[in-house]
């Protein structure tokens, strides 16, 4: 089947000309094609979720046979680089050349770099590929949401948002085990090359079915200065912020890049407040809706990717669970969150409210995360998954809802770099919530080593050797996994063995209870950003889901009218619109909106109307 154009109308349908501007699709299609698009950017985003979780658990065969130890967090590091960088400058793209081409180039990209990895022989060739993936993995989320924006009004869009954050849980849940699998009975390899055959399923599909939208000026207006500005501030920063884990503050490497990260990122600001299409439109800013939103992800992300990363520290380190049981572990954690994200887009979907199910989840989220702070060695493992289902019910709706109000507050034209916008902000959420995290992780750790081994009936001078908190002799890694008390008394002069080994139990119930009070201060971070983020709910302007595919004219993102249009233009009028549009019912409660929405929508009958503020997306 060729590809068609958004520009191609039904053969039943009103003639574009003769519907109001909000009221066009993006995209016509029957309801069979739109679902099996949908199924095709939901298989996409699978596997750009599930190689995160993947690669994770084979990377200690992947170093070894390469030799890469030196070498072993670039693999990740270069990943996370190339995909937070180049996001927003594919939802810029997508908005000017249309989803269909940017989508499937990245896909492309991913599934080709996806091989290339597979048939690495050196780690720098690994490094390579794997950046390679990133450019392509980086588009597939912001641009996946930007597609359902594109087939669905934001009234209806809720039903199918919340689908997405079940995909990141669920990834989560099987990548750990399909990695181990496919490395323990097969080799790592095949890791990389598993993502093919169901990329081309997906790829196939998309070519097949989604439509092409041209906009004939989008080539002259790239905004290249501001590209190359963008990927020149967050190289740094977030390098800055990965260095952080093994470096102090004040290292070159760590200080020094984040503050480079930062320079560039006001030379960013300048150049695209003077650009014709910026990569990143700062007037979307202006939008309260859209600013409160990406606040809120941001500081929402903080709190649930430092409970994501460290609780299957702790399941390692203190319970003694494999890797791939940790990931099993946090089964609580995502099952809830999975669930919240798809019950609040549909209870959102059906009631067109938000604030207060955001405010409420997000208190929900603190006190999930509050209730992790009392984590112990001894915590049982039922107390702890009742823990992680309040923090992953409260997480939930964060994934689902923001997209939904921050694609309601803006017209078609923006969508695609607002989407990005919004998923660039919880990536650099996460990042810097697991910075902080760590931090606070190794601080807490250096204290507490010393109080618990005394607690724990340690003598004094045996204390002195572990009050770093890192190890003993400066070689023992307190903090890592396998079976401690082994190690420990390995760690110890052969001469001394024999007085130490009755003391070793005591030693290892004192620094399994210090790390796990270490590790659940972390948790006050995410409480702080919880409590911020739910704090900015209470200024978000309510704006119901409206019905329409862009903006009523003279209305903007937040629903403030220029001409006396109230909220949003969401109430639907309730006669019969031009162009032989059946009415959508009423759903708002504003029957006395009604009249303006008509007369908004209207055909001109008296002239010309003076021309309206538009939402600014340049």
């Amino acid at each position: 089947m060729t590809s068609r154009t958004a520009s191609t109308p039904p053969t039943n349908a009103t003639p574009a000309s003769d519907r109001p501007a909000s009221y066009r699709p993006t995209v016509d299609l029957t309801p069979r094609e739109r679902l099996e698009i949908l199924g095709a950017i939901l298989l996409a985003l699978f596997l750009f979720a599930l190689d995160q979780t993947v690669v994770g658990t084979s990377l200690p065969r992947i170093v070894t046979d390469l030799n890469g130890d030196s070498l072993y967090t670039w693999v990740v590091t270069v990943y996370l680089l190339s995909a937070t960088i180049s996001g927003p400058i594919y939802g810029k793209l997508s908005d000017l050349f249309g989803r269909r081409p940017i989508v499937i180039w990245a896909v492309s990209l991913f599934l080709v770099s996806s091989v290339l990895s597979g048939l690495s022989q050196t780690m720098w060739q690994l490094i390579l590929f794997r950046g390679l993936q990133g450019l392509g993995g980086g588009a597939i989320f912001p641009v996946a949401l930007a597609v359902v924006a594109d087939l669905y009004t934001p009234s209806e869009r809720g039903k199918y948002l919340g689908l997405f954050g079940a995909v990141f849980g669920l990834s989560s849940l099987l990548g750990p085990g399909i990695g181990g699998f496919i490395t323990d009975n097969f080799s790592w390899h095949w890791i990389f090359f598993v993502n093919v055959p169901l990329g081309l399923i997906s790829l196939v599909i998309m070519f097949r079915l989604l439509p092409a939208i041209r906009r004939p000026e989008s080539g002259r207006n790239i905004d290249y200065l501001g590209a190359a500005a963008f990927a020149a501030a967050i190289g740094p920063f977030l390098v800055g912020l990965t260095n952080k884990q093994t470096g102090d503050w004040a290292d070159p490497a760590v200080g020094g890049l984040i503050l480079l990260g930062l320079i560039f990122g006001l030379v960013f600001i300048w150049i695209e407040s003077r650009a014709a299409e910026p990569i990143v439109p700062l007037g979307l800013f202006r939008i309260r809706s859209f600013t409160i939103s990406v606040m809120g992800m941001f500081l929402a992300a903080i709190g649930f990717f430092s409970a994501a990363i460290f609780l299957p520290r702790w399941f390692q380190s203190v319970a003694g669970a494999s890797a791939t049981e940790s990931g099993y572990s946090l089964l609580p954690l995502l099952a809830a969150l999975i669930f919240s994200a798809i019950a609040s887009g549909q209870i959102v979907a059906r009631t067109g409210h938000y604030k207060a199910l955001m405010f409420g989840s997000l208190l929900l989220l603190a006190a999930g995360l509050l209730l992790l702070t009392n984590l112990r060695a001894d915590t049982p493992r039922p107390t702890l998954w009742v823990w992680m289902i309040v923090a992953g019910l409260g997480m939930g709706p964060s994934f689902a809802v923001f997209t939904l109000i921050v694609q309601n507050s803006v017209d078609t034209g923006c969508v695609g770099v607002a989407t990005a916008s919004l998923t660039f902000f919880q990536q650099i959420g996460g990042t810097v919530g697991l910075t902080i995290a760590g931090t606070v992780f190794a601080g807490r750790m250096a204290t507490e080593v010393p109080a618990q081994l005394l607690n724990s009936g340690v003598p004094r001078q045996l204390v002195t050797q572990f009050s770093g908190g890192s190890g003993s002799g400066g070689s023992l890694d307190l903090t890592g996994t396998g079976n401690l008390g082994q190690l420990i008394l390995a760690s110890v002069p052969v001469q001394a063995r024999a007085s130490v080994a009755p003391l070793v139990p005591n030693i290892v119930e004192g620094i399994h209870q210090a790390f796990s009070i270490a590790l659940a201060s972390t948790f006050v971070v995410g409480i702080v950003g919880a409590l911020i983020a739910a704090a900015a709910m209470l200024f978000l302007r309510e704006v119901p889901m409206r019905a329409t595919f862009g903006l009523p004219e003279g209305v903007s993102g937040d629903g403030v009218p220029d001409g006396g249009i109230p909220n949003g233009g969401v109430p639907e009028p309730s006669e019969p619109l031009p162009g032989g549009l059946s009415p959508v019912p009423a759903r708002t409660g504003h029957p006395a909106f009604e009249p303006a929405l008509a007369a908004a929508t209207a055909p001109d009958r008296a002239g010309p109307r003076p021309t309206a503020r538009r939402l600014p997306c340049a």
